[in-house]
């Protein structure tokens, strides 16, 4: 079977010269709401060399075309200067978040060949959640023209036997970074791994897709290998893609094989990292008659007949509160389900609007207004993710929450992508 990967020439800069702490910034598309964090930042960094000048914050997105060149000149002034090359590098993460837990991941390149974030697709790299194709263009602008590649993307693995990232816990290395980060990012550390342990972890994630590990994960031969899956930052990878065939298109297939843009720089981290929390986004229709959506939502369950295993779903409204059992349904996920279902009610019932709340306690104030219903549900659990993604095709919008904004990946490596 081909390799989705690889190690990278990664680029830091060298931290005995260099303010780790100014240098790692969150990813660009948090706090897209607060214009506030981002002078934060600002403050913070000062004139310190930092990713905040290689970055485009998408709280900015509306002033792309007067921030990129200025991003694309400090990408080349760091490279006459601030960052060092380290070729075939594979680095050991420990991130602190701000709760106190430990996640552990590995950054490593991996082939945008192999990835495809359309429905169905059937690639060893795919996305969790449908990809907005309008989302795409402006990420791609912004890249077009850049000499480097700061990752955010965090790509997920299903190793419920901690086979491939743990083994590398408590051993020794040269250091690359070791900071706290700011604005009350945690701390990080990381590490080079040695050839060894490079040899060791791939052949570990070859393992996880040999035909015999899917069936005993997934409960059926012949399924179609996948190895990641986009846990964040699934719009900056499809638009890493997006460029890559733009240059495929403009220097030929032969030519783009080994061209450095082929591949994109990710965090990998097994999505049975204690410290990963799934958090369900519940569901609040708006401009609705609860009575008429209860009645249309019992109707709709009543008639499905799929093979995936009961589910429940409690409905709050002004009117009362109770559960609604499906038991036949299609969807692996009961957020499935119900998506169907209120997509279409949406569809034929003029005013219907749906928002997608964080917390029980906020799902139930805003249920119990008028006109409005609200729906909560069991979230998903981690073994769910990769079965839904193979299974479905991918998970629904807004299916779960990974974290708080401030335990996002911070930028902290880059790689080359021009020639």
């Amino acid at each position: 079977m081909k390799r989705c990967f690889r190690a990278a020439d990664v680029l830091l800069p060298d931290m005995t010269k260099t303010d780790a702490k100014k240098w790692a910034v969150v990813a660009c598309d948090q706090f897209t709401s607060e214009p506030e964090y981002w002078e934060s930042a600002e403050r913070e960094v000062g004139d310190a060399p930092s990713t905040l000048r290689l970055i485009l914050p998408e709280v900015y997105l509306s002033e792309t075309e007067s921030r990129i060149s200025k991003i694309n000149a400090t990408m080349n002034e760091y490279l006459g200067g601030v960052l060092v090359e380290h070729k075939d590098s594979m680095i050991y993460v420990e991130r602190t978040q701000s709760d106190g837990d430990v996640r552990r991941g590995v950054v490593l390149a991996v082939d945008l060949e192999e990835y495809d974030y359309k429905k169905g697709a059937n690639a060893l790299i795919r996305a969790t959640e449908a990809t907005v194709v309008e989302r795409i263009p402006p990420r791609v602008a912004i890249r077009r023209g850049a000499a480097i590649e700061l990752p955010h993307v965090m790509m997920l693995i299903d190793d419920p036997d901690c086979s491939v990232i743990e083994p590398l816990t408590d051993k020794d290395g040269e250091i690359t970074y070791d900071t706290e980060l700011m604005l009350g990012g945690g701390h990080i550390k990381g590490r080079f791994l040695s050839c060894e342990e490079k040899k060791s972890l791939a052949k570990a994630l070859d393992d996880l897709v040999s035909p015999e590990s899917m069936s005993a994960r997934y409960g059926e031969e012949n399924l179609a290998p996948l190895l990641f899956a986009v846990g964040d930052g699934n719009h900056s990878l499809a638009s890493a893609k997006a460029a890559y065939e733009e240059i495929k298109a403009k220097i030929g297939a032969d030519a783009a094989s080994t061209h450095p843009a082929r591949y994109a720089l990710v965090e990998v981290v097994n999505v049975h990292d204690a410290s990963l929390k799934f958090e369900p986004i519940y569901r609040v229709m708006f401009g609705v008659d609860p009575t008429d959506v209860l009645a249309e939502l019992k109707k709709y369950a009543s008639s499905l007949c799929g093979s995936a295993s009961a589910q429940t779903v409690r409905y709050v409204s002004a009117d009362g509160e109770g559960t609604l059992t499906v038991d036949a349904p299609v969807r692996q996920l009961t957020v499935g389900t119900l998506q169907d279902f209120i997509d279409e009610y949406i569809k034929s019932h003029e005013g219907a609007e749906v928002d997608y709340i964080h917390g029980i306690n906020s799902t139930e104030t805003l249920a119990r207004r008028e006109g409005a219903i609200g729906f909560i549900f069991d979230g998903m659990g981690k073994s769910d993710l990769f079965k839904t993604v193979i299974f479905d095709g991918a998970l629904p919008r807004k299916t779960f929450s990974m974290g708080h904004a401030e335990d996002k990946r911070y930028y902290l490596e880059a790689r080359k992508i021009t020639l």
